[in-house]
Protein backbone atom coordinates (compact mmCIF):
# COMPACT_ATOMS: atom_id res chain seq x y z
CA UNK A 1 0.00 0.00 0.00
CA UNK A 2 1.41 3.46 -1.26
CA UNK A 3 2.38 5.67 1.94
CA UNK A 4 -0.10 8.24 2.29
CA UNK A 5 2.09 10.66 3.45
CA UNK A 6 4.28 10.43 0.30
CA UNK A 7 2.39 12.75 -1.75
CA UNK A 8 1.58 15.39 1.15
CA UNK A 9 4.72 16.74 2.52
CA UNK A 10 3.36 18.57 5.59
CA UNK A 11 2.10 14.93 6.61
CA UNK A 12 6.00 14.04 6.65
CA UNK A 13 6.70 13.22 10.22
CA UNK A 14 9.88 15.42 11.89
CA UNK A 15 11.94 12.10 12.19
CA UNK A 16 11.97 12.11 8.86
CA UNK A 17 12.91 15.65 7.88
CA UNK A 18 16.39 15.19 10.04
CA UNK A 19 19.17 17.28 7.91
CA UNK A 20 21.38 15.44 5.54
CA UNK A 21 24.52 16.32 3.76
CA UNK A 22 27.56 18.13 5.21
CA UNK A 23 26.44 21.04 7.32
CA UNK A 24 30.30 22.36 8.15
CA UNK A 25 32.73 23.40 6.17
CA UNK A 26 36.60 24.11 6.99
CA UNK A 27 37.30 27.44 8.30
CA UNK A 28 33.63 28.88 7.98
CA UNK A 29 33.05 32.84 7.73
CA UNK A 30 29.69 32.03 10.35
CA UNK A 31 28.63 29.24 12.25
CA UNK A 32 24.82 28.54 12.81
CA UNK A 33 24.15 25.97 15.87
CA UNK A 34 20.36 25.17 16.88
CA UNK A 35 18.79 28.35 15.14
CA UNK A 36 15.04 28.20 16.19
CA UNK A 37 12.78 31.28 15.48
CA UNK A 38 9.86 31.97 16.98
CA UNK A 39 6.70 34.34 15.96
CA UNK A 40 4.79 34.90 19.43
CA UNK A 41 4.29 31.00 19.61
CA UNK A 42 4.17 29.53 16.11
CA UNK A 43 7.96 28.03 15.05
CA UNK A 44 8.88 29.86 12.10
CA UNK A 45 12.84 27.61 12.24
CA UNK A 46 13.62 24.73 13.98
CA UNK A 47 17.02 23.70 15.14
CA UNK A 48 18.94 24.86 12.02
CA UNK A 49 22.91 24.38 12.29
CA UNK A 50 24.68 25.29 9.38
CA UNK A 51 28.37 26.69 8.03
CA UNK A 52 28.40 30.11 5.71
CA UNK A 53 31.94 29.19 3.88
CA UNK A 54 34.94 31.98 3.25
CA UNK A 55 34.27 33.00 -0.87
CA UNK A 56 31.25 30.93 -1.40
CA UNK A 57 27.55 32.06 -2.78
CA UNK A 58 25.39 29.39 -0.61
CA UNK A 59 22.07 29.30 -2.28
CA UNK A 60 18.86 29.09 0.22
CA UNK A 61 15.65 27.43 -1.80
CA UNK A 62 12.40 26.10 -1.06
CA UNK A 63 8.82 26.48 -1.18
CA UNK A 64 7.34 29.70 0.50
CA UNK A 65 6.79 30.06 3.86
CA UNK A 66 10.21 27.12 4.40
CA UNK A 67 11.77 29.71 6.55
CA UNK A 68 14.86 30.42 4.20
CA UNK A 69 14.19 34.02 4.37
CA UNK A 70 13.52 34.08 7.94
CA UNK A 71 16.55 32.39 8.60
CA UNK A 72 18.86 34.69 6.76
CA UNK A 73 17.45 37.18 8.46
CA UNK A 74 18.75 35.94 11.64
CA UNK A 75 22.74 36.44 10.05
CA UNK A 76 22.34 40.11 10.38
CA UNK A 77 19.48 40.33 13.32
CA UNK A 78 17.00 41.69 11.08
CA UNK A 79 14.44 39.66 12.66
CA UNK A 80 15.13 41.94 16.06
CA UNK A 81 12.91 44.53 13.95
CA UNK A 82 9.59 42.41 14.35
CA UNK A 83 8.29 42.87 17.56
CA UNK A 84 6.74 38.77 18.02
CA UNK A 85 10.17 37.47 17.26
CA UNK A 86 12.57 35.50 19.27
CA UNK A 87 15.55 33.67 18.20
CA UNK A 88 17.36 31.17 19.94
CA UNK A 89 20.58 29.49 19.30
CA UNK A 90 24.37 30.75 18.75
CA UNK A 91 25.12 32.16 14.85
CA UNK A 92 29.08 33.02 15.07
CA UNK A 93 30.65 35.65 13.12
CA UNK A 94 34.80 36.24 14.44
CA UNK A 95 34.49 34.27 17.27
CA UNK A 96 31.65 36.08 19.17
CA UNK A 97 27.92 35.25 19.14
CA UNK A 98 26.00 37.99 17.25
CA UNK A 99 23.08 37.34 19.40
CA UNK A 100 25.52 38.06 22.73
CA UNK A 101 23.57 40.72 25.25
CA UNK A 102 26.23 43.30 24.56
CA UNK A 103 26.47 42.80 20.39
CA UNK A 104 25.95 46.39 18.74
CA UNK A 105 23.68 45.77 16.05
CA UNK A 106 24.87 48.79 13.07
CA UNK A 107 28.28 47.60 13.16
CA UNK A 108 27.07 44.26 12.62
CA UNK A 109 24.80 44.65 9.82
CA UNK A 110 27.61 46.54 8.59
CA UNK A 111 29.72 43.09 8.53
CA UNK A 112 26.49 41.46 7.35
CA UNK A 113 25.20 43.87 5.13
CA UNK A 114 22.07 42.89 3.29
CA UNK A 115 20.31 43.64 -0.41
CA UNK A 116 16.57 43.11 -0.45
CA UNK A 117 13.91 41.46 -2.74
CA UNK A 118 12.70 45.17 -3.91
CA UNK A 119 15.28 47.93 -4.95
CA UNK A 120 15.01 50.25 -1.93
CA UNK A 121 17.81 53.39 -3.10
CA UNK A 122 17.36 56.15 -0.55
CA UNK A 123 15.62 59.58 -1.83
CA UNK A 124 18.98 60.95 -2.13
CA UNK A 125 21.80 61.54 -5.26
CA UNK A 126 23.62 58.33 -6.29
CA UNK A 127 26.71 59.51 -5.01
CA UNK A 128 24.87 60.19 -1.18
CA UNK A 129 23.47 56.78 -1.61
CA UNK A 130 26.76 55.05 -1.27
CA UNK A 131 28.51 57.28 0.80
CA UNK A 132 26.05 57.48 3.75
CA UNK A 133 27.71 54.39 5.40
CA UNK A 134 31.16 55.51 5.29
CA UNK A 135 29.90 58.61 6.54
CA UNK A 136 28.08 57.00 9.63
CA UNK A 137 30.68 54.31 10.53
CA UNK A 138 33.07 56.71 10.24
CA UNK A 139 35.16 54.73 7.16
CA UNK A 140 36.54 57.77 5.45
CA UNK A 141 38.61 60.99 6.99
CA UNK A 142 38.69 63.16 3.85
CA UNK A 143 36.22 64.34 0.78
CA UNK A 144 39.18 62.36 -1.13
CA UNK A 145 38.95 59.18 1.05
CA UNK A 146 34.74 59.24 0.69
CA UNK A 147 35.64 59.58 -3.40
CA UNK A 148 37.37 56.79 -3.44
CA UNK A 149 35.12 54.47 -1.69
CA UNK A 150 32.19 55.68 -3.67
CA UNK A 151 34.48 54.73 -6.89
CA UNK A 152 35.58 51.66 -5.78
CA UNK A 153 32.25 50.28 -4.85
CA UNK A 154 29.95 51.41 -7.92
CA UNK A 155 33.03 49.84 -9.84
CA UNK A 156 33.13 46.46 -7.68
CA UNK A 157 28.83 46.43 -8.50
CA UNK A 158 29.59 47.17 -11.81
CA UNK A 159 27.80 50.28 -11.96
CA UNK A 160 30.91 52.99 -12.27
CA UNK A 161 30.94 53.37 -16.51
CA UNK A 162 27.08 54.01 -16.52
CA UNK A 163 27.22 56.54 -13.92
CA UNK A 164 30.12 58.20 -13.20
CA UNK A 165 29.14 61.41 -15.12
CA UNK A 166 25.55 61.71 -13.02
CA UNK A 167 26.61 61.23 -9.53
CA UNK A 168 24.38 63.61 -7.86
CA UNK A 169 21.52 62.42 -10.03
CA UNK A 170 18.64 60.72 -7.94
CA UNK A 171 19.13 57.40 -7.36
CA UNK A 172 15.72 56.79 -7.60
CA UNK A 173 15.99 57.84 -11.27
CA UNK A 174 17.98 54.65 -12.53
CA UNK A 175 16.46 51.45 -14.45
CA UNK A 176 15.14 48.74 -11.71
CA UNK A 177 18.59 46.85 -12.52
CA UNK A 178 20.80 49.32 -11.83
CA UNK A 179 18.95 50.25 -8.51
CA UNK A 180 19.81 46.64 -7.22
CA UNK A 181 23.36 47.39 -8.29
CA UNK A 182 23.54 50.59 -6.32
CA UNK A 183 22.38 49.23 -3.43
CA UNK A 184 24.51 46.26 -3.71
CA UNK A 185 27.12 49.40 -4.40
CA UNK A 186 25.98 50.66 -0.86
CA UNK A 187 26.27 47.19 1.03
CA UNK A 188 29.91 46.68 -0.21
CA UNK A 189 30.78 50.42 0.45
CA UNK A 190 30.80 49.74 4.18
CA UNK A 191 33.80 46.61 3.77
CA UNK A 192 31.12 43.98 5.16
CA UNK A 193 32.82 40.20 5.64
CA UNK A 194 29.17 38.44 4.25
CA UNK A 195 26.33 39.55 1.65
CA UNK A 196 22.67 38.47 2.69
CA UNK A 197 20.50 38.70 -0.94
CA UNK A 198 16.76 38.22 -0.63
CA UNK A 199 15.78 37.19 -3.89
CA UNK A 200 17.63 40.29 -4.90
CA UNK A 201 16.08 39.52 -8.88
CA UNK A 202 12.99 38.71 -8.02
CA UNK A 203 11.48 42.38 -9.40
CA UNK A 204 14.10 42.53 -12.47
CA UNK A 205 13.50 41.33 -15.72
CA UNK A 206 16.18 38.55 -17.34
CA UNK A 207 18.59 41.18 -18.86
CA UNK A 208 19.15 42.52 -15.49
CA UNK A 209 18.77 39.50 -13.33
CA UNK A 210 22.11 38.04 -15.71
CA UNK A 211 23.86 41.14 -14.66
CA UNK A 212 23.44 40.25 -11.61
CA UNK A 213 23.82 36.91 -11.59
CA UNK A 214 27.51 38.01 -13.35
CA UNK A 215 28.05 40.31 -10.48
CA UNK A 216 27.38 37.59 -7.39
CA UNK A 217 29.81 35.53 -9.22
CA UNK A 218 32.38 38.19 -8.92
CA UNK A 219 32.07 39.46 -5.87
CA UNK A 220 32.17 35.63 -4.59
CA UNK A 221 36.14 36.21 -4.96
CA UNK A 222 36.17 38.99 -2.17
CA UNK A 223 32.82 37.94 0.15
CA UNK A 224 30.73 35.87 1.39
CA UNK A 225 27.39 35.19 0.14
CA UNK A 226 23.66 33.81 0.77
CA UNK A 227 21.37 34.35 -1.08
CA UNK A 228 17.64 33.37 -1.31
CA UNK A 229 15.95 32.32 -4.36
CA UNK A 230 12.78 30.99 -5.47
CA UNK A 231 14.61 30.45 -8.89
CA UNK A 232 16.15 26.53 -8.74
CA UNK A 233 17.73 27.80 -12.34
CA UNK A 234 19.62 30.56 -10.68
CA UNK A 235 20.83 28.61 -7.50
CA UNK A 236 22.17 26.35 -10.00
CA UNK A 237 23.67 29.12 -11.64
CA UNK A 238 24.99 31.53 -9.32
CA UNK A 239 25.67 28.72 -5.81
CA UNK A 240 28.42 26.78 -5.01
CA UNK A 241 26.59 25.25 -2.27
CA UNK A 242 22.36 24.89 -1.82
CA UNK A 243 20.42 24.77 1.24
CA UNK A 244 16.89 22.77 1.16
CA UNK A 245 14.82 24.21 3.27
CA UNK A 246 10.87 22.74 4.24
CA UNK A 247 8.43 23.56 6.70
CA UNK A 248 11.06 25.06 8.91
CA UNK A 249 13.74 23.03 8.91
CA UNK A 250 17.09 22.91 6.88
CA UNK A 251 16.30 18.80 5.36
CA UNK A 252 19.94 19.00 3.22
CA UNK A 253 22.64 20.71 2.42
CA UNK A 254 25.60 20.14 -0.21
CA UNK A 255 27.04 21.13 -3.45
CA UNK A 256 24.96 22.42 -5.50
CA UNK A 257 25.80 20.36 -8.40
CA UNK A 258 24.62 17.40 -6.51
CA UNK A 259 21.67 18.80 -4.48
CA UNK A 260 20.25 18.95 -8.28
CA UNK A 261 21.33 15.80 -9.62
CA UNK A 262 21.74 13.33 -6.54
CA UNK A 263 20.09 14.78 -3.73
CA UNK A 264 20.26 12.47 -1.04
CA UNK A 265 16.90 13.59 0.77
CA UNK A 266 13.60 12.15 -0.78
CA UNK A 267 11.69 15.72 0.28
CA UNK A 268 14.64 17.67 -1.60
CA UNK A 269 14.00 15.32 -4.70
CA UNK A 270 10.55 16.03 -4.20
CA UNK A 271 10.74 19.67 -4.81
CA UNK A 272 13.73 19.40 -7.33
CA UNK A 273 11.50 17.24 -9.72
CA UNK A 274 8.23 19.48 -9.11
CA UNK A 275 6.33 16.91 -7.00
CA UNK A 276 5.38 19.85 -4.49
CA UNK A 277 6.42 23.24 -4.37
Amino acid sequence: MADPTHSDPKLISREKRKTVGDITVDNPRMTCRNVNVYYGEKQAIRNVSLDIARNEVIAMIGPSGCGKSTFIRCLNRMNDTIESCRVEGEIIIDDVNIYGRDIDVVPLRAQVGMVFQKPNPFPKSIYENVAYGPKIHGLSQSRAELDEIVETSLKKAGLWEEVKDQLEHPGTGLSGGQQQRLCIARTIAVSPEVILMDEPCSALDPIATARIEDLIDELREQYSIVIVTHSMQQASRVSQRTAYFHLGDLIEVGKTTDIFTRPKHQLTEDYITGRFG
